[in-house]
C-alpha cells in the first residue's frame, strides 16, 4: 500500500453524459493501488468547475504528495494553467498529463513555465513526446493510456461483413459525417452495409447527421452514449471499426477496439500513425478524404484474411497497454 495522497484535477464528466475522460479513470485504478486520490471537478458549469479546481488547489495542493494535471490544447487548457500557475505559487509538486491532438501549439514562451516547472509531463503517445521533446523539455516520460485488458473479449473474425462501427463525441472535430458519407457509398455495392454511430452530442453536427441520414433513409444506428460493457457488446456485431478525426492524438477508442479485434480504419493525422502501422495493425488514410477512405474498406471488405491479419496483430500491439503493465510505470514514478 502506497500511503500517499493525491489531488487529481481534470473533467470528470462522464455522469453529466459526456465521454469518459482520464479524469473519471485513472483516480480510481490509483485509488485501488494504495493512494488517497481527491479528484475534481465534475461541476457542468465550466465557471464553477474553474473554480471548484482552483479552490481545491488552494486548500489541498499543499498538503498532497502530487497534484496531477489533465492538460488539453482548447479551452480547458486554462483550467490546467491556471492550477499549475498557483501549485507554483503554493510550492505544491505537480505533473501534468498531456492530452490534445494540438497541445504542441500551447509550446510558447508565455507557456512554457508552466510546462517546465512541473515535475514530470507525462505524453500518453510517442507523438506528443515527440513533440514536446523538441521544445527541449528535460522533465517528460512516457506513460500510456491504459485499458484492463481482461475486460476485452477478443473476438476472432474470418468473414466480414459491412457492418461499420463509430465511437466518439459527436463533435466537427471528429467529423462524424465522413462515416455516413462511407456508409452511404458503399450502399451502392453493398446493400447490407450498416453503421452503428455511439457517442454523445457535443454541438450541432449530430443535428446535421441525423438529417441527413433521415432525408435519404440511410441505415445509420445512433445509439447515444454507452458505458463500455454496452458498446463492446454491440461491437460484436460489427467487423470494422472507423475513425474519422480531423485532430487526434491517441483515443482509447481506438485502442480498445483493436483489443476487441475489430480490424481500424483511421484518419491519419496528429498521433495516429504513432499507434497504428499502415497496413500491419491497422488502415490509414488522408483526412476528410471520402475517396481514399472508402477503397480501403472495399479493399479490407474484399480481402478477409487481410482484415483477419490486422485484427491478430492489433491486439497483440495493444497488449501492452494493459493496466498491469502501465501502473508498474505510474508505481516507479509516484514512489
Amino acid at each position: 500500500m502506497s500511503g500517499k495522497s493525491i489531488l487529481y484535477l481534470g473533467n470528470k464528466l462522464s455522469d453529466l453524459n459526456c465521454t469518459p475522460t482520464a479524469a473519471d479513470i485513472l483516480p480510481g485504478l490509483l485509488e485501488k493501488e494504495g493512494f488517497k486520490v481527491y479528484s475534481f471537478s465534475s461541476k457542468r458549469n465550466k465557471c464553477l468547475r474553474l473554480l471548484e479546481m482552483l479552490f481545491k488547489t488552494l486548500v489541498l495542493g499543499s498538503k498532497v504528495d502530487w497534484v496531477i494535471i489533465d492538460v488539453y490544447s482548447t479551452q480547458n487548457f486554462w483550467y490546467a494553467y491556471l492550477c499549475g500557475k498557483l501549485c507554483q505559487f503554493k510550492n505544491a509538486t505537480y505533473i501534468n498529463i498531456l492530452h490534445g491532438g494540438n497541445l504542441e501549439k500551447r509550446l510558447k514562451k508565455k507557456y512554457l513555465s508552466f510546462f517546465r516547472n512541473a515535475k514530470f509531463n507525462i505524453a500518453p503517445s510517442r507523438f506528443l513526446l515527440a513533440k514536446f521533446s523538441s521544445s527541449g523539455l528535460n522533465n517528460l516520460k512516457f506513460i500510456p493510456n491504459s485499458i484492463p485488458l481482461k475486460e476485452y473479449n477478443f473476438k476472432i473474425r474470418e468473414e466480414f461483413k459491412p457492418k461499420l462501427l463509430w465511437v466518439r463525441s459527436f463533435a466537427e472535430i471528429y467529423n462524424p459525417f465522413l462515416a455516413i458519407q462511407l456508409l452511404e457509398s458503399l450502399l451502392k455495392d453493398y446493400s447490407d452495409a450498416e453503421l452503428f454511430m455511439v457517442g454523445p452530442k457535443k454541438d450541432d453536427s449530430f443535428e446535421k447527421c441525423m438529417m441527413y441520414v433521415e432525408k435519404h433513409k440511410l441505415p445509420v444506428h445512433f445509439t447515444g452514449k454507452l458505458d463500455k460493457k454496452a458498446w463492446h457488446a454491440l461491437s460484436k456485431d460489427c467487423d470494422y471499426f472507423i475513425n474519422t478525426s480531423k485532430i487526434d492524438n491517441t483515443p482509447v477508442s481506438i485502442v480498445e477496439a483493436m483489443a476487441l479485434g475489430l480490424p481500424v480504419l483511421s484518419s491519419n493525422v496528429g498521433g495516429i500513425p504513432f499507434l497504428i502501422e499502415d497496413q500491419v495493425d491497422g488502415i490509414l488514410y488522408e483526412n476528410r478524404e471520402l475517396k481514399d477512405l472508402l477503397s480501403k474498406t472495399i479493399y479490407l471488405l474484399k480481402n478477409p484474411s487481410k482484415s483477419t491479419n490486422i485484427s491478430l496483430k492489433a491486439r497483440q500491439k495493444v497488449e501492452k497497454f494493459d493496466w498491469e503493465i502501465v501502473k508498474k510505470l505510474w508505481l516507479n514514478m509516484l514512489s
